[in-house]
């Protein structure tokens, strides 16, 4: 039986082709035709070595499971997920090792619509009112993305959404291990915007 979408990654896969497999995962998802589903034998199948070719940096939110809205199998992509899709230096390093370890030639940061981390921030801003606790990081993380939006503009929070994810991707792409790798082509940082509604991820330019 040969290998489904992104289930053995081909040696010297190129970043084009590891967002054009995901992308088409996406389609699967939202043409209500997967093929891939949570099956014990595709866990033991993929209990080897791991080859994943990509690694999506997602949001918390329960409605964005990453797998599924890709449909990918096991082993295919490393999932991170933080509130609001934030940066620290355990996600970077994370990364920075399926990179530079595992060779995965695409990293994407998905964002999505209606995130309540970016609300959160947006409260924060115009009340003056810091949370308290290890929230406050994620606020300030989030904080120039809605600063950049103008926090008086009344669709501040879907334009901080779309800002966010781009300086998250330009950030890492930035990123001291892996600036040498983006500049040479073998790694691509890309950034996506999914849609709660339809199911359907959009990629975002990086201006």
């Amino acid at each position: 039986m040969g290998a489904t979408p992104g289930q053995e990654r081909q040696a010297g896969g190129t970043p084009r082709a590891a967002l054009a497999d995901l992308l088409a995962g996406n389609r699967r998802f939202v043409s209500g035709r997967p093929v891939h589903g949570h099956d014990v034998t595709a866990a033991a199948a993929a209990s080897g070595d791991q080859q994943p070719y990509a690694v999506v940096l997602g949001c918390i939110d329960s409605r964005v499971p990453l797998e599924a809205i890709f449909d990918q199998t096991f082993g295919a992509i490393c999932v991170i997920r933080t509130g609001g899709h934030v940066l620290d230096r355990a996600v970077c390093g994370s990364i920075e090792y399926v990179v530079g370890q595992l060779g995965v030639p695409l990293v994407m940061v998905l964002g999505h619509e209606r995130c309540g981390a970016v609300a959160a921030t947006v409260e924060a801003l115009r009340t003056g009112q810091r949370p308290g606790g290890s929230l406050a990081h994620l606020v300030d993380e989030i904080a120039p993305a809605v600063t950049e939006a103008g926090i008086d503009d009344p669709a501040v929070q879907p334009l901080a959404i779309r800002r966010h994810v781009r300086r998250t991707v330009r950030i890492l792409r930035e990123d001291d291990l892996l600036a040498g790798p983006v500049a040479a082509g073998r790694v691509a940082v890309v950034g996506g915007l999914y849609d709660l509604a339809t199911g359907e991820v959009a990629l975002l330019d990086s201006g």
